[in-house]
């Protein structure tokens, strides 16, 4: 039986000979589709979210391990990390099969094998602190499956991420998280519904995370780096809305403490008291 992310979608039977407004209409109402699916699976998200929260303010480590889309959507979350949460980068790592070539190019051979994760996960010298999830449409990646496999065998907290029940991946995974998006636009083009679940999991993974473990103030941004004008900028009107200050004066304690905005934060604050 196929799963329904490789089953035909009966309300894009004939795509190919709508015009582009219907097109988009079609494409607009599956996105909508994906949301849904996401908000299905919140009490899952939750679970997932709570147990590597458990492991990585003991100082463990987020690994996302994918092939194709689904490891490109991994790697492009973690590599988002550091400059929004002032995170290193080895605290959120994202792995995909067939290395970093494979985010441009597709090597989808390199899903098939079951060993490549165990590879990647050992020269990130996994251990039982750390935590693994799993990202595949499908649902039966092999590369993805035998990482899990092996985070385990490290006793490293495992999970998935997939749009299929009763998946390959979920069986060898702590917990699971099943976005139904149901059959795609184009049949089994997974980088449409089942990735748009994917990215919108991820961020609220993370980002969930990263607040958890106190990266966020209220709702900003507070280890942001500036590493360029447009995020000195946002860091000082960050400091300015903390403190109440004047953007004048933010910006000279940010420069008197090293562009750290909690330390600029504190500077002004001692001024006034």
């Amino acid at each position: 039986m196929k799963s329904k992310t490789e089953m035909r979608n009966p309300a894009t039977l004939h795509i190919d000979k709508a015009d582009t407004a219907t097109m988009l209409r079609l494409m607009q109402t599956e996105n909508e589709n994906a949301a849904k699916a996401v908000g299905q699976a919140l009490e899952a998200i939750g679970a997932v979210v709570d147990h590597c929260y458990e492991r990585m303010k003991r100082g463990g480590r987020l690994f996302y391990i994918g092939c194709g889309t689904s490891g490109r959507l991994g790697v492009l979350d973690a590599s988002e990390c550091p400059p929004t949460f002032g995170v290193d980068a080895g605290v959120v790592v994202g792995l995909i099969a067939g290395g970093d070539r494979a985010l441009r190019y597709a090597t989808e051979g390199t899903e098939d094998n079951p060993d490549l994760a165990a590879v990647d996960l050992k020269a990130h010298g996994l251990c039982e602190k750390d935590c693994v999830i799993g990202i595949s449409a499908a649902g039966g990646a092999a590369y993805v499956v035998g990482g899990l496999k092996y985070a385990a065998s490290a006793g490293a907290y495992t999970a998935c991420i997939t749009s299929n029940e009763h998946t390959a991946i979920a069986a060898v995974s702590e917990d699971e998280i099943v976005t139904d998006t149901g059959a795609e636009v184009i049949t089994g083009s997974t980088r449409m519904k089942a990735g748009t679940a994917q990215k919108l999991v991820l961020n609220m993974i993370s980002t969930s995370l990263m607040i958890k473990l106190g990266y966020v103030y209220e709702n900003l941004m507070i280890n942001l780096k500036p590493s360029n004008v447009k995020l000195k900028r946002r860091m000082i009107g960050i400091v300015s809305d903390i403190s109440g200050a004047a953007e004048e004066r933010a910006e000279a304690a940010l420069d008197c403490s090293d562009w750290n905005i909690r330390a600029a934060v504190e500077k002004i604050k001692s001024e006034n008291a």
